[in-house]
């Protein structure tokens, strides 16, 4: 029997979630909710590759989001703003079909290039096979929630991590945790003031609103206080057995105290007394010494991590490029209203 390449609107199409929900490759960043908070905010058109015809039960598939930029070019990006996004397939030969079909497609649908973002080195291999190139390499960091929590703390960098929480409880801070806009609010200002101190815009707050309303209860912001005054903020994702650390900020004034790694150890015990059995930190660029270093005091030896493209083309954000390293500089001595307004508009374009 041939097999037949179709299209689905995983938002529209409750099948979509059914598959994500019973998948073993499914992550927070397959579910509808993700897809409408980056569809409300950028735009961006989520579709879905299957041989799956209509009607019938969604076996497989590979979730893309159409970007149409009259300055970064017109392609699909599995996924944008996404850590990382495995095929839900079940087969090789099923990957290998959409893969290639994709490709066919490309100069039809004038796609600039396809891009795919992998966990799983088996898929990596899959896209080598049809000429696609690494575009991106990235550090993933997992730490494993299924040991006693007693396990999990002595597992930590003793200087860098438990010291440091240590000295949050000894300060006394008090944290708020929960999803409402009062605290969005406060977490938006400190995000702001974190990026500008890393060079970068901030994604809009239009984004982070969505997020709340697209994610509900899978979401959840956490904010310490010291004195009343917000000196850190985490927001955390959750689905199935993973919490995913999505969002970290931070008013250097106040690193002294330990509030990040207080908050995040603090995400980490609600995950793990609520079924949780991984906490996904995200990933980061090899030339991010700061936060590598950070991460690497959890989880010692991170995944490697590739963004693969076909055919590879230059990056308007590539962050090795001159170029990025000059707007580092000029986002750097951006007062903040004016650096929320370029992300406002920057990242419509680089998703």
């Amino acid at each position: 029997m041939s097999t037949n390449l179709y299209q689905v609107d995983p938002i529209r199409d409750p099948r979509w979630a059914e598959l994500a929900e019973r998948h073993p490759n499914a992550s927070v960043f397959h579910t509808t909710r993700w897809l409408k908070a980056i569809h409300c905010t950028y735009g961006y058109e989520p579709v879905v590759f299957t041989t799956s015809a209509p009607g019938h039960e969604l076996r497989n598939g590979l979730v893309f989001c159409l970007i149409d930029s009259w300055l970064t070019g017109r392609r699909l990006v599995s996924l944008p703003f996404s850590d990382h996004c495995e095929s839900l397939c079940d087969s090789t030969e099923t990957e290998s079909f959409l893969i290639g079909n994709l490709q066919s497609a490309m100069k039809f649908q004038r796609w600039k290039y396809l891009e795919l973002r992998p966990i799983d080195k088996t898929f990596g291999d899959i896209c080598e096979r049809f000429d696609f190139l690494p575009g991106a390499r990235y550090f993933l960091h997992k730490l494993d929630l299924r040991r006693d929590l007693n396990v999990v703390l002595a597992s930590l960098d003793k200087h860098c991590v438990r010291r440091r929480i240590q000295r949050a409880e000894r300060a006394g801070l008090a944290e708020k945790c929960g999803r409402s806009e009062d605290l969005l609010k406060p977490f938006y200002a400190l995000f702001v003031v974190t990026r500008g101190r890393h060079g970068v815009p901030p994604m809009p707050y239009t984004w982070f609103q969505n997020l709340l309303h697209c994610m509900g209860e899978a979401l959840e912001i956490r904010l310490a206080f010291k004195d009343n005054i917000p000196i850190a903020g985490v927001l955390t994702l959750r689905f199935k057995d993973t919490v995913y650390f999505k969002y970290g900020c931070s008013e250097a004034r106040f690193h002294r105290f330990g509030a990040t790694p207080w908050l995040l150890w603090n995400a980490i015990k609600a995950g793990k007394s609520s079924g949780a059995n991984l906490f996904d930190m995200g990933r980061t660029e090899g030339n991010n010494d700061g936060l590598l270093n950070f991460k690497n005091h959890w989880v010692p030896q991170p995944q490697k991590l590739s963004y693969w493209k076909f055919p590879v083309v230059s990056s308007l954000y590539s962050t090795n490029g001159w170029k990025f390293k000059i707007a580092k500089r000029i986002f750097f001595h951006m007062p903040n209203k004016l650096l929320s307004m370029s992300g406002s508009v920057l990242y419509r374009h680089i998703g």
